[in-house]
């Protein structure tokens, strides 16, 4: 049996792989169009991301890894979760549930993980948004939640800042002379 290199070996050829082929780093980090070292750095971050590494250290990822990297891709960049949120919704949903949506499931079906706002209560962010990505490049608006319209959320925010301010203005009030 020999081993030969075809020429004709193009990118083009490597698209048509099997869906369940394993994928090495460079092919994963294509296909999501982000650098290899984020793919390296994830892997530090999120421990469900586990790619069987053969000699030398190379990379190869299964269909789920593949899945589980879009999920995550999908809520970092595309609904600006941070990596301490993302975390969080791994262990409550489970990587399943973000390899499911990193196959085009909507974000919505994510049961108790999605931001929401409780009524009477603060907006809920999608994480410490200090750490939020870099690359995201368009504003952050929370979805909102099922049941919950624009007025709901606006009032409920609004009830928050009346009691803030209340708060702020009792603060600021001089206090009474202990006669």
């Amino acid at each position: 049996m020999s081993l030969e290199f075809h020429a004709g070996d193009t990118e083009a050829e490597l698209d048509t792989k099997s869906p369940d082929a394993f994928r090495t780093i460079s092919e994963v980090a294509e296909d999501l169009d982000i650098p290899q070292h984020v793919l390296r750095f994830w892997e530090t971050r999120f421990n469900q991301i586990k790619p069987l590494k053969r000699g030398g250290g190379r990379r190869y990822y299964r269909p789920d890894d593949v899945a589980l990297l879009k999920g995550i891709r999908r809520l970092l960049y595309g609904e600006g979760y941070t990596i301490k949120g993302l975390q969080r919704i791994l262990k409550e949903q489970g990587p399943r549930h973000v390899q499911a949506i990193g196959r085009g499931a909507p974000i919505g079906a994510m049961g108790g993980a999605a931001p929401a706002v409780a009524p009477g209560g603060p907006a809920a962010m999608p994480g410490d948004m200090a750490e939020a990505s870099p690359e995201r490049t368009a504003p952050y608006r929370q979805p909102v939640p099922e049941g919950l319209d624009d007025v709901s959320i606006l009032t409920a925010v609004m009830k928050e800042l009346g009691e803030c301010r209340r708060i702020l203005e009792q603060a600021l009030q001089p206090a009474p002379d202990a006669a």
